[in-house]
């Protein structure tokens, strides 16, 4: 029996979010994962419509955490989304382990507290050793003995630069239980090159960018949707892009409103790939109130080195709070036109005061 891909849409690889570092809840330098606010992140984002979220991937600070911690984690955000009223709501857990045994125990355990889907990310430990047969024969071991489908993790910054080939990728999407991939890099001729590919089955092998500002250009190849970081501080604004590309034929006279958007999206995305996890728990913080703006565990730096980093996007992430409240309003139009620099100084304002709640 062939496993179900993810439905099509726009996903959130969310932050784990840890106490403060001198609440009563923290270990010293390595604060505890505050579960409380881990949830109320997971429910606002599906009330906004995003499609479900992946768990415990490299936003998340996988390998920061215990499996205990892990499980923790998993179970705990499933049971308060089902008390939301989110049955059934897509779950994706990440793994970051290099041996098949300690994947497999990963796989197992999140599936036991919630997760419907795992995604897998390459072993690179090896990777200048490793051949494509050895990737075929290590993911296909995996899948072989994984109690719920998989989806393959390509993101060479963060796996020691490890390729996947598009061959390789044709190869795996045969095998019923990997039902998909998520491509953390920018080259879309290889997002294409999988996507466009006529020998793989494209009903049960589901390619996602994991860059939100790709959405429009993979979109059009053929890709499924986006696993996009940003997408957790501007839930509306991405899916509201992916709405628009993906609607009825109708849409095709808004491509201009679509570049635009894109644009925006684009801009502010610059920021999460310079800071990885910690821009993400700063853009959540200031933005959404939710967590701190130095809520990671080491060894990545606690929150901005100064706070002329995040004046430097603020011009960027204005347009968004702004396009993000219209959109919450009903009002999707008004946004699209041009802005003013008093609008960007009360924006600015505005961060500031959600930063300070």
């Amino acid at each position: 029996m062939v496993a179900s891909p993810l439905p099509i849409g726009v996903y959130v690889p969310v932050p784990t979010f840890f106490v403060p570092r001198d609440g009563s809840g923290s270990k010293g330098k390595i604060p505890s994962i505050d579960l409380e606010t881990q949830a109320s992140h997971a429910i606002h984002l599906a009330r906004c419509g995003i499609k479900g979220l992946v768990i415990l991937g490299t936003t998340g600070e996988a390998i920061n955490l215990s499996n205990t911690e892990r499980v923790q984690v998993l179970s705990h955000v499933k049971r308060e989304l089902e008390a939301a009223g989110f049955l059934d709501y897509p779950i994706i857990a990440g793994t970051a382990t290099q041996n098949v045994e300690d994947t497999i125990l990963q796989l197992e355990e999140a599936q036991r507290a919630g997760a419907q889907w795992g995604l897998v990310l390459a072993p690179g430990y090896f990777a200048p050793f490793v051949s494509q047969d050895s990737l075929v024969a290590w993911y296909t071991a995996v899948a072989d003995s994984s109690p719920m489908p998989i989806m393959i993790y390509h993101y060479p910054a963060v796996s020691n630069n490890i390729n996947i080939s598009s061959k390789t990728f044709e190869t795996l999407s045969s095998h019923p239980n990997i039902v998909g991939c998520k491509l953390s890099h920018g080259d879309i001729a290889k997002h294409t090159l999988i996507a466009c590919n006529p020998r793989i089955n494209h009903e049960t092998f589901r390619v996602f960018t994991g860059l939100g500002q790709q959405l429009l250009p993979v979109l059009t190849i053929g890709c499924a949707g986006a696993i996009d970081g940003l997408a957790g501080v501007f839930p509306r604004c991405v899916v509201y892009l992916f709405q628009l590309i993906t609607g009825s034929s109708n849409n095709v006279h808004r491509l201009k409103d679509m570049r635009e958007i894109q644009y925006k999206i684009s801009a502010a995305e610059e920021m999460m790939v310079k800071w990885g996890p910690v821009g993400v728990k700063e853009a959540v913080s200031r933005v959404l109130g939710f967590g701190d703006k130095d809520g990671t565990r080491v060894p990545l730096y606690p929150g901005f080195p100064n706070s002329n980093e995040w004046e430097a996007w603020t011009e960027f992430m204005g347009e968004l709070v702004e396009l993000e409240a219209s959109l919450s309003r009903g009002d999707m139009v008004s946004m699209l036109e041009a802005s003013s620099s008093n609008r960007y100084e009360r924006v600015a304002t505005e961060i500031g005061l959600v930063a300070q709640r």
